[in-house]
């Protein structure tokens, strides 16, 4: 089995940068193999995508709401993955996933993602 663990989350403020990671075991000699992902959850929404890792040539994509501000990003030797978080407003607020699977090509939709972390929590504040 794989398992994620996510951390870095915390409060912060308008205009702030945050940086959390999710770190991959179980299968890490093959982590170059695995698509990576975050997406995140607010209160009383659904679980919507932020970023995702695609696996052998690292193709990133993001969502609309954060492109620009929000960067994903891979160590391969940590088995590692990174999601740098800047300029954070208030609708940014949320609970963050991180999500792996094998293979598979680029895809946003949560049920396309087999492996996920317990999540972390991010809340900014104005």
């Amino acid at each position: 089995q794989v398992q994620l663990v996510e951390s870095g989350g915390g409060m912060v403020q308008t205009g702030d940068s945050l940086t959390l990671s999710c770190t991959v075991s179980g299968r890490a000699p093959y982590f170059s193999r695995y698509g990576l992902a975050w997406f995140r959850q607010a209160p009383g929404k659904e679980r919507e995508f932020v970023a995702g890792s695609q696996w052998g040539d690292g193709h990133t994509w993001y969502a609309d709401s954060v492109k620009g501000r929000f960067s994903i990003d891979r160590d391969a030797a940590k088995s590692t993955v990174y999601l740098q978080m800047n300029n954070l407003n208030v609708e940014d607020t949320a609970t963050y996933y991180c999500a792996a699977r094998m293979g598979g090509t680029s895809t946003s939709t949560p049920n396309h993602w087999r492996y996920w972390g317990q999540g972390t929590q991010v809340t900014v504040s104005s």
